[in-house]
């Protein structure tokens, strides 16, 4: 996403060019039960009250492994320039990366957070909430403070033309001021900001859901319909005033979805899986791949159908969204790829996954070093090696640091695991 331009252009437009270039656990839902319930012990009148046990959950590694992937994914399609984002995910599909943080990020949301409603109640549910949206939050303050004191000082050192930050850094406090208070999203860092929003909602959906899955979904898909038929259902910006790339209204819609699939998979290791929406997904990824697929860079003849414009990816067109849901039903309803997520040759994908805030970002702040290196450097084959192979390398280390220390944790006396949303 971005581009190298000096030009003054929206995001939006700017990134819509590129384009053309290129947390489980049930949910207390009260689903019926057919099972008789189980006798109640006697227990002593003056006997303490019982405290839910902490356990371990176990978590679905291919959730995991998807959410790490899309995190390396994101690294390497944030460094403009960089031949290998010719083979990520955008080139396969309408989809990309995006999709596949925000569904995983509503289907981990309903495994920690709607677990923690049901068991602890709904004051520690919404404690919890308030600081992991604290948590993000700080993340995003680090990644905007630390980017715009290196671009400063690496473009005046290096004498290079200003980047997409240079709104900001031309607006000294008034452009810091504005990046705090989440009105200025430079490019490479609005994706968090949308997750605050998601998961400040998420009390809301999840007690819809309790009442009703279906109507939940109904209502959110007609807000991603009214957001898609008109244009200022936005969240404002600055200093453009064009509204937020990632637009909460639309974007909310996927999150959703995610929640669903958690109810979905509550009693089940995979979705229920029927041969005919299997190859009707089959069929949808393929055409997905024929439309979108860079033969001409891949030196291959266009296979395209018929010429298709890139969907709009700041409203999540409706082919976006059909691409995202194929695939993760095809993933999802597979207990052989449920196997292969449980290999040993993905831990460290796994590891990102179950890592996520931290590995971006590491990710952010890598890729940030990785444009500036290739600007000033070059973009020759040694260059664009060095650089994917650094930063992917530091990523996925970072993230097995973390699930070592995680693990040595849990298997001290009185450790607990997380699993939470990451």
């Amino acid at each position: 996403m971005g581009g190298r331009s000096s030009a003054r252009m929206s995001v939006k437009k700017r990134r819509g060019r590129m384009q053309a270039q290129d947390q489980h656990a049930p949910l207390a839902l009260n689903l019926p039960s057919h099972a008789p319930a189980p006798p109640v012990p006697d227990r002593p009148a003056d006997a303490p009250p019982e405290r839910p046990e902490r356990r371990r959950i176990a978590r679905d590694p291919r959730v995991d492994v998807m959410r790490g992937a899309a995190l390396l994914m994101i690294f390497i399609d944030h460094v403009p320039g960089n031949d290998l984002s010719w083979f990520t995910m955008h080139v396969f599909g309408f989809c990309d990366a995006a999709e596949v943080f925000v569904l995983l990020a509503g289907f981990s949301a309903m495994i920690a957070y709607g677990r923690s409603f049901a068991r602890d109640g709904t004051l520690v549910g919404l404690r919890k909430i308030a600081m992991r949206c604290l948590r993000i939050y700080a993340t995003q303050v680090g990644l905007l403070l630390i980017t715009l004191v290196v671009v400063q000082i690496w473009t005046q050192s290096a004498k290079l033309a200003p980047l997409a930050e240079a709104p900001l850094l031309h607006a000294g406090l008034k452009g810091v001021r504005e990046g705090l208070l989440l009105h200025a999203l430079p490019e490479y860092l609005d994706i968090l900001p949308l997750y605050i929003v998601l998961l400040a909602v998420f009390p809301l959906i999840y007690l819809c859901a309790r009442a009703n899955l279906w109507l939940t979904l109904a209502g959110s898909a007609a807000i991603w319909g009214a957001a898609l038929y008109f244009p200022w259902l936005d969240l404002t910006s600055w200093p453009d005033n064009e509204g937020w790339y990632f637009d909460p209204f639309s974007w909310q819609f996927l999150f959703t979805i995610g929640l669903a699939h958690a109810v979905v998979l509550q009693r089940r290791e995979a979705l229920p899986r029927s041969r005919w929406l299997i190859a009707a997904c089959l069929v949808f990824l393929l055409f997905a791949f024929l439309e979108t697929a860079p033969f001409a860079v891949w030196h291959l003849p266009d296979l395209r159908l018929f010429p298709l414009e890139p969907p709009d990816k700041s409203r999540l067109n409706p082919l976006r969204l059909l691409d995202i849901e194929a695939l993760f039903y095809v993933v999802m309803s597979s207990a052989m790829i449920r196997r292969l997520a449980s290999s040993v040759w993905v831990r460290p994908l796994e590891a990102c996954g179950r890592h996520s805030l931290y590995v971006f970002a590491a990710g952010c702040v890598l890729g940030m070093i990785a444009r500036l290196a290739l600007r000033t450097l070059g973009f020759a084959w040694p260059m664009q090696l060095a650089v994917n192979g650094i930063g992917l390398a530091a990523q996925c280390l970072l993230a097995l640091w973390l699930e070592h220390a995680r693990r040595l944790r849990t298997a001290a006396p009185g450790g607990a695991a997380v699993n939470g949303a990451a």
